[in-house]
């Protein structure tokens, strides 16, 4: 009877971690998803960065998948699959310390290295390309102009031309081509802050709070892989008993 009860006790822990592990999964899909969408103009733009959100895209659907296993694992009882399990959580584990380790590298990467990856993009904006659209979109959704300010597209040959780009006007009912030629006048219908201190605050601001989730939900795999190890040892050693 005692061991019976010891056994309803290891499944009901493991249970609930592997109900958690799986929200855990459906989470940092979610972080993934929303990252995706969110970073994916300032990742166009760092072409060799680190791409964390489809690290994390990838990871939460292996723990989607590996949680529902280790429930039907715990349901059935079965020492080899709560064995494999404990290797899924392991797996898991080494590719969200991989995550974590990639996540904090692409967040000091890009404090180091956007200040010249954006000027580079400043300097060969034309309209058109890809990180052209991706230097309209951060100057659109972050409200800014040019790397430090809006005086930096003096130097850009794409100023010559056309003047400051649109993606810089506060009003674009209010913001004709021909003032954007003119910084004088530009001054007053262009955003005044620089798109490096806006997106470094961004980053600061996102990037920070997903890593630190990210280590968390990683190191609690340790805890599901001795619950069931250990679930998988106690079944074998008292099979005939709970029989």
């Amino acid at each position: 009877m005692e061991i019976k009860f010891l056994a309803i006790c290891f499944k009901t822990l493991l249970l609930l971690y592997s109900f958690v592990f799986w929200i855990t999964g459906v989470i940092l899909l979610f972080i993934g998803v929303w990252g995706k969408l969110t970073l994916g103009i300032y990742l166009s733009i760092a072409r060799n960065s680190t791409d964390v959100p489809s690290v994390l895209i990838g990871t939460g659907t292996m723990i989607v998948s590996f949680g529902l296993f280790g429930c039907i694992a715990v349901c059935r009882g079965s020492p080899w699959m709560l064995k494999l399990y404990a290797l899924f959580l392991l797996l898991v584990f080494l590719a969200e310390l991989v995550a974590s380790i990639s996540g904090l590298l692409f967040h000091r990467e890009i404090k180091a290295s956007f200040l010249k990856i954006y000027t580079n993009a400043v300097q060969n904006y034309n309209g058109q390309g890809e990180k052209s659209q991706a230097v309209d979109q951060v100057q659109y959704s972050l409200a800014c102009c040019g790397v430090t300010n809006y005086t930096n597209w003096e130097t850009s040959p794409y100023f010559l031309d056309h003047g400051i780009p649109h993606s810089c006007c506060k009003n674009e009912s209010d913001c004709d081509p021909q003032d954007l030629h003119n910084l004088t006048v530009a001054a007053t219908k262009v955003n005044q802050r620089g798109c490096y201190n806006r997106m470094m605050d961004f980053l600061e601001g996102n990037t920070g709070i997903v890593i630190g989730v990210l280590f968390v939900v990683t190191f609690s795999q340790l805890i599901g892989m001795r619950l069931s190890c250990c679930l998988s040892r106690f079944i074998m050693a008292h099979q005939y008993e709970m029989m």
